[in-house]
């Protein structure tokens, strides 16, 4: 996978840190080595992408290029974070993948209605989340192109 262009970066918006290990892991497997941020619940993100409190330094927290976001978090869960992002002028053009467990319907619905670019179900298995992981970064950082 070609990962060349440092200034791309991922956030990782996931409570799990098992998941979120699994996720690094996988990435690393890959050779993907595009910085990847984390942030583990909703409130955190926000201060993130809003480069609000602990993140107003934007080398810090600066702008993704793609948002990886669970829909259920503490606090302010991803529903929340997902109208925040895209109802705000300067943030609704990053790309936002929900990648959740919910295979809820009214989810589903809500995150497109939304905006949200894909709505992605967390396979079980190894295996399966990383062939899961890898189509949806060659997607992304080769067949896509993103905005700036």
């Amino acid at each position: 996978m070609n990962s060349e262009d440092k200034s791309i970066n991922i956030l990782v918006i996931e409570d799990s840190d098992e998941d979120f290990e699994s996720f690094k892991r996988i990435m690393k497997s890959l050779n993907f080595t595009k910085p990847i941020y984390r942030c583990s619940d909703g409130d955190t993100a926000l201060e993130f992408l809003f480069q609000e409190g602990d993140y107003i330094e934007p080398e810090i927290a600066p702008r993704p290029h793609l948002i990886l976001l669970d829909l259920n978090l503490p606090g302010t869960d991803g529903r929340e974070v997902l109208e925040a992002v895209k109802n705000h002028e300067e943030l609704k053009s990053i790309p936002i993948v929900v990648f959740t467990t919910s295979s809820n319907q009214k989810d589903v619905k809500f995150c497109y209605q939304t905006g949200v670019n894909n709505y992605i179900l967390k396979p079980m298995g190894a295996s399966a989340l990383t062939e899961t992981v890898n189509i949806l970064m060659r997607y992304w950082f080769e067949f896509s192109i993103l905005p700036e």
